[in-house]
């Protein structure tokens, strides 16, 4: 008789709902802001041989300004990102140096990017446009405006 008993009370305990219920991954909504996903690509883009910077004539020269004062550099310069809930669109604005395949950067940029963004986002990358605003020829000075202060 006591091993009945027994039997009939884990088969009770295992009929009970879990606390909780259901797996949990499926207990709230992870949201991901514009700027992660922009900072990701960033990075991701400037990791690729043949790209030697990010953004067009303005933004870079408004980012050497950034990029001397502590803390100011802008991973984010020359990318754009338009976030849902499950997919993502990416526009990267890039400077190559010359002599690269400019059609074989874009590729490598594309790939790293999608990479990068799926991978530590999870959303699924619909399109990454790339647009090339210029190209870093080697006798080039970099541009970089004189300081104000003396």
């Amino acid at each position: 008789m006591g091993a009945g008993n027994g039997i009939a009370g884990a088969a009770a305990a295992t009929d009970r709902p879990r606390r909780g219920g259901g797996d949990p991954a499926t207990r709230g909504r992870t949201t991901i802001a514009d700027g992660v996903v922009e900072k990701i690509a960033g990075m991701a883009a400037r990791d690729v041989v043949g790209v030697h910077a990010m953004g067009g004539g303005f933004a870079r020269t408004f980012g050497v300004v950034r990029d001397r004062v502590p803390g100011g550099r802008s991973v984010t310069r020359g990318v754009k990102a338009e976030v849902g809930e499950v997919q993502t669109a990416l526009d990267l604005e890039i400077v190559v140096d010359y002599g690269v395949s400019i059609a074989d950067v874009a590729r490598a940029v594309r790939e790293n990017v999608i990479a990068a963004v799926e991978r530590m986002t999870g959303l699924e990358v619909v399109e990454v446009n790339i647009a090339v605003s210029d190209v870093k020829l080697p006798d080039e000075e970099e541009e970089s405006p004189e300081p104000r202060l003396q």
